[in-house]
């Protein structure tokens, strides 16, 4: 095969004072033509540095010590910058994680997609919104005419992602880098975007490198697999060789640290409810100025029960309704109708008096955490705000961090000064600060990496075992609530399709949409126990 892409021995420096001389250390990666690599390992591991120096983005800061990286032969660290604009988009293309974030939220997808073929072929408006139509339709995005009038905004994160591979593929590009494209959806969406990510690159010839840290995601479309630790690559090989016989440790540890999907042996709970949801309904209506109005039924009557001590799954796909079930909850947002009992209670309809029930532990916890105050500080907020002395709750701080597992004299630090894992700890002491009755989890795992992951689970665990939690953890990853959680409600389009226990739930299902989001988990057939 021929191949598209070559790094041999590419070094890159990181800038002084960083935790180690190399981001990247004599790294040698080459993907060919019709060929899936996927690129494997934590944060911190090299692989997003090494996709951005293909791509000739390098942060600012980094720097290229030494190597050389070649497309189809030709000498990329020779390019200028006005060279790299013409290869950029029309022979090396990227799809990024987020993709909320990579577009602009004041152009319409159609303008950002034709975008690419008026500035690299100079095309006309009507040809260019022909391309774009056509290019939508290929990535199965419904109604490509309306979504070309739309704004990212407008769009599931799913069809934010066929946007960005249309544009990444508007120009039929040699080589397709997608960084952790999928990370962020839910299992049935990233399910169809590894489908067509694996039919485009053998309908176009592409070659793509696939950087990911669930592995998951590599037995489900790759051809080959590296695998990277602390800027280097500690093990290459076929698919099937490294997944089925890793020669690495650190290959092994990953494939350990990736969660089955059979739930272990039930434990007994216990009689009384500790949350009570009723009837739960929300509507949320649009506002467009120029849009008709529409109304969309997030919750509708959703009823669930949260045993005192238990850890209750709530899972479906985006826009299920799970997420606005959680922050009604923790009374963020209001419902239209239904009751939320907390301790056999109403719950407050004020948020500072709701605050000592119920706490959440948000998705990511860099957005979440103030970057301009120190840690402790933010922990102690709450127990200050309710009454607490800033002594003692400066002293419960220090005590949480032991708790969930950080060294207590870091409660002088600052949010960029930790790890994401550690990022969230620092939400989970956040949250128990206020010696809550119920701890809300919203996806509280999905960003973090497999090893990483699991040692948050297991402080989720250790934490209920010792102070008695009752957890409402919302997620879509099926395979993490197995194997955290007690009972399960499957939520599809604001309505619970079933629940009960999980294994029970995950073993037989009654539901055909439970069924379909079992069978879309990536992977399933290798890590499925």
């Amino acid at each position: 095969m021929t191949v598209r892409l070559a790094v041999e021995g590419l070094t890159i420096r990181l800038p002084k004072g960083a935790d180690r001389e190399y981001a990247i250390e004599d790294v040698s990666l080459s993907v060919a033509a019709g060929e899936i690599l996927c690129v494997v390992g934590e944060s911190g591991s090299g692989k997003s540095v090494t996709a951005s120096a293909a791509m000739g983005l390098l942060a600012p800061g980094l720097s290229i010590a030494s190597g050389a990286m070649a497309l189809c032969g030709e000498d990329l660290r020779a390019k200028s910058p006005e060279e790299w604009r013409t290869i950029r988009g029309r022979r090396i293309a990227m799809v990024f994680q987020e993709p909320m974030t990579a577009l602009n939220p004041l152009m319409t997808v159609g303008a950002q997609i034709g975008e690419m073929w008026r500035v690299h072929l100079g095309l006309d408006a009507r040809e260019t919104e022909r391309r774009a139509i056509a290019a939508l339709r290929e990535v199965n995005l419904p109604d490509p005419e309306g979504a070309l009038r739309a704004y990212p905004h407008e769009l599931s994160g799913g069809q934010r992602q066929r946007v960005m591979i249309a544009m990444a593929l508007a120009l039929e590009p040699e080589v397709l880098i997608c960084d952790e494209p999928t990370t962020a959806l839910d299992v049935t969406t990233q399910a169809q975007v590894l489908a067509l990510i694996k039919d485009l690159q053998k309908r176009h010839g592409t070659a793509v490198m696939f950087i990911t840290h669930d592995f998951g995601v590599v037995a489900e479309i790759a051809d080959r697999v590296a695998v990277m630790r602390l800027g280097h690559v500690v093990e290459q090989g076929t698919a099937k060789e490294v997944l089925t016989e890793p020669q690495h440790e650190y290959t092994r540890a990953l494939l350990r640290a990736v969660p089955g999907l059979v739930a272990p042996e039930p434990r007994p709970l216990a009689d009384d409810t500790v949350l009570e949801v009723r009837g739960l309904t929300k509507t949320y209506a649009s506002r467009g100025v120029f849009r008709r109005r529409k109304a969309v039924k997030a919750l509708d009557e959703v009823s669930v029960a949260l045993k005192r001590g238990a850890t209750l799954a709530i899972v479906g796909e985006s826009g299920s309704g799970k997420s606005t079930l959680a922050r009604c909850v923790v009374g963020l947002l209001g419902s239209d109708g239904g009751q939320i009992v907390i301790g056999g209670a109403p719950l407050p309809k004020q948020r500072r008096d709701a605050a000592r029930l119920v706490q959440m532990v948000f998705q990511d916890p860099y957005a979440s955490l103030n970057p301009r105050r120190r840690v402790g500080a933010q922990v102690a907020q709450g127990p200050i705000a309710a009454g607490t002395s800033a002594a003692q709750a400066a002293a419960e701080t220090r005590e949480l961090f032991c708790t969930v597992g950080l060294d207590p004299d870091a409660v002088d630090r600052y949010p960029h000064e930790f790890s994401g894992g550690q990022r969230q700890r620092i939400g989970i002491a956040r949250a128990l600060a206020m010696k809550p009755q119920v701890l809300v989890a919203d996806e509280p795992v999905s960003a973090l990496d497999v090893s990483v992951q699991a040692q948050v689970l297991a402080l989720l665990r250790e934490l209920q075992e010792r102070l008695g939690l009752s957890i409402l953890f919302i997620t879509h990853d099926l395979r993490v609530a197995a194997q955290l959680c007690d009972e399960v409600a499957v939520m599809r389009n604001g309505v619970v399709e079933e629940a009960g226990r999980i294994g029970e739930v995950f073993a037989a299902p009654r539901s055909a949409y439970t069924r379909s989001l079992i069978e879309a988990i990536p992977g399933r057939a290798l890590f499925g126990a």
